[in-house]
């Protein structure tokens, strides 16, 4: 698959820009509704996609060799779903046609997070529209 071809996988829903909080003993992730402080909550696109880890050096780079390994990727993930074999869902703009099948679906965060910069304890903060 060519970096162009990956990249298309994406489809913007931003699930995994929120904030995340794992349960040491049983890794068990919980989403919360913070989002990552490069995210546009309206495009639901990062605003500095080339440059990402230089503001956000936590921030993961999926590529085919990890993308498995990350227990944290939503299960509507196009990433995830192409890594385990399985096919992309109606709303992806690969099937769909349109980029905003995504949100019109209710799949993306758009309109249900808040920025990182606002401080909020993130434990405060969690959902469970995220699976």
């Amino acid at each position: 698959m060519s970096e162009r071809e990956w990249e298309a996988l994406c489809y913007g829903c931003a699930r995994c820009c929120l904030l995340k909080l794992e349960d040491v003993d049983t890794r068990k992730i919980a989403y919360t509704d913070i989002a990552c402080k490069l995210l546009d909550s309206g495009t639901c696109r990062c605003t500095d996609y080339k440059n990402r880890q230089r503001t956000v050096p936590d921030c993961i780079i999926l590529s085919t060799k990890n993308v498995k390994s990350l227990n944290w990727m939503p299960a509507t993930c196009a990433y995830r779903l192409v890594a385990e074999g399985k096919e992309l869902a109606w709303w992806h703009p690969l099937i769909s046609g349109d980029p905003n099948t995504v949100h019109q679906a209710g799949v993306s965060v758009r309109g249900r997070v808040i920025p990182e910069q606002r401080g909020d304890d993130p434990e405060d903060r969690i959902i469970d529209w995220v699976k």
